[in-house]
């Protein structure tokens, strides 16, 4: 026979339990325990914990073993050997620099989340990044950084994303941070338009003394929606026991980024001129010398590898970890600092981006930034050609040689590009081989349309176009690009189900607790 007791609806495909037993179920099925880890947000130029309000100091450590699956994060058990490692060395941020999108990385984000480790992942691969030497920013670039995001932007240790690493790394490449920036752009855009919660877009640069201040100048100058979330030096100064503050050449960095208005970290440190290295700077950095500046830093990297960095050594064919020196001395660094730092409620600031740094013969990089890759422009302008590739050029040979001959032929304005001048063509993101159709059809329609003018030794044919000219094609904006994701993982998916759970036992006990008095 059923009691008296007050029986609320059933939450979660729970029925007929008694309060008590109903609130004892939810607590086990519905604990916070779920989510070991509050997302990290900016204000001014510091990073917080969202939920304790506390200022967050990066103490990480770079995350790339170089084994047969470039992807880290997609091996589970390596993640499971290695983060009791690195929680014992006091890490709580990662560096990732490449992963592969398409795997699957719930089961090491989740136990990362687990252990209070976030991730701060580079965008950019080697197949897919900006070139330095001949940079450009297309279509398929911005298809990359947008899946990657994607496939992180579910999991609340994903911390941070870096647009670009080094891209920039001498007076002879400067023009590249053009194309860099303009990735940033549309990558933070793509958060705020697709994502829930907006994850921030940082650069991380290299410390070339020629072209230092230019560079950290760049990347925080101009609209904000151009400006970065937060900016990573790779600052490899310090070594040995012999310098200091000063002499290191960090007071002076420091001195750069006083002025600063937004979040900066040693997005890479550890220099290992001296071994075994004693991390020596590390009191340094989470001291009040610089604390009021910087954010943490990561040290590199985890693994030894060829260029003699590593904290741990990895038996390739057991997969046995071992810890060396290097470990045992960040460890015992790591462990004598305690950051000061400011409660985000009691936190304000005023500062402003930098002046953008004025053209030089070391500095020549457009503060005109190309335009956001669109896969409706290029669909559109493809749709108006009478002459077109018929699909027997190769992309590495034949597409560039064929584009050398007809630009030679015609007018290419339309698909190239310039970060020096800031002149970019409006077809300049398309794919290779609609930029190729392209200037087919204009050297077409330029000799009136004769049929041998659209031949080019076999690669081209004529079309029906689609529409009568490629006239309104650049006013479709690149925002149709910004699609939601409706992918979510299953760990994230059950994560949400228990969060949504939880809210709503809490909403029938409070009922319940109001019907019972």
């Amino acid at each position: 026979m059923r009691s008296s007791a007050w029986y609320p609806p059933s939450p979660c495909g729970l029925l007929s339990l008694p309060l008590l037993l109903l609130f004892s179920v939810l607590v086990i099925l519905c604990s916070p325990a779920a989510d070991a880890i509050n997302p990290i947000v900016i204000k001014g130029y510091k990073f917080f914990d969202s939920v304790t309000k506390n200022e967050f100091f990066v103490k990480g450590v770079a995350y790339q073993p170089r084994t047969s699956v470039v992807d880290p994060l997609a091996q589970p058990t390596a993640c499971q050997r290695d983060i009791p490692l690195m929680q014992k060395l006091g890490i709580n941020v990662i560096r990732v620099y490449q992963v592969d999108p398409t795997l699957n990385h719930d089961d090491c984000m989740k136990a990362f989340e687990s252990a209070g480790i976030y991730l701060i992942l580079d965008l950019t691969s080697p197949n897919n990044s900006i070139d330095r030497s001949k940079p450009s920013y297309d279509l398929s670039l911005y298809k990359a950084l947008t899946a990657t995001v994607d496939a992180f932007s579910s999991y609340p240790n994903t911390m941070a994303f870096f647009g670009g690493n080094e891209v920039t790394n001498n007076n002879t490449n400067t023009d590249a941070s053009a194309f860099v920036k303009a990735s940033i752009r549309d990558i933070k855009a793509y958060i705020k338009a697709t994502k829930s919660r907006y994850i921030p877009v940082g650069y991380s640069s290299n410390d070339d003394a020629d072209i230092r201040d230019q560079l950290d100048a760049y990347f925080d100058c101009g609209d904000p929606t151009e400006q970065v979330d937060f900016y990573g030096l790779n600052l490899y100064e310090w070594c040995g026991t012999t310098v200091n503050f000063q002499t290191s050449g960090y007071a002076n960095r420091t001195l750069t980024f006083s002025t600063y208005n937004i979040p900066v970290i040693l997005s890479e440190y550890g220099c290992n001129l001296v071994t075994p290295r004693v991390f020596a700077e590390v009191a340094t950095i989470y001291s009040s010398n610089m604390t009021d500046v910087w954010s943490g830093g990561i040290v590199y990297e985890w693994t030894e590898e060829a260029n003699n960095y590593g904290l741990v050594q990895i038996d390739q064919a057991t997969g046995q970890v071992t810890t060396l020196t290097d470990y045992d001395n960040l460890q015992k660094a790591l462990a004598g600092v305690s950051p000061n730092g400011v409660n985000m409620d009691q936190f304000s600031s005023s500062r402003q981006g930098q002046p953008c740094p004025p053209a030089s013969s070391s500095w020549r990089a457009s503060t005109k930034l190309p335009p956001t890759p669109s896969e409706a422009v290029c669909t559109c302008m493809v749709s108006s050609l009478s002459c077109v590739s018929n699909g027997q050029v190769t992309m590495n040979d034949s597409v560039g040689k064929q584009l050398g001959i007809v630009c030679g032929m015609t007018s290419c304005a339309d698909i190239t590009v310039d970060g020096t001048q800031g002149l970019y063509g409006k077809y300049s993101f398309c794919a290779p081989i609609d930029k190729l159709s392209y200037v087919y059809n204009a050297y077409y329609v330029a000799q009136k349309k004769v049929p041998q003018a659209c031949q080019f030794s076999g690669y081209a044919q004529t079309a029906t176009p689609q529409r009568q000219s490629d006239q309104g094609c650049t006013d479709l904006t690149a925002g149709r690009n910004a699609t939601t994701n409706s992918t979510t993982s299953a760990t994230s998916s059950t994560r949400w189900r228990f969060r949504g759970c939880a809210v709503a036992g809490a909403s029938l006990l409070s009922a319940g607790v109001l019907a019972l008095g």
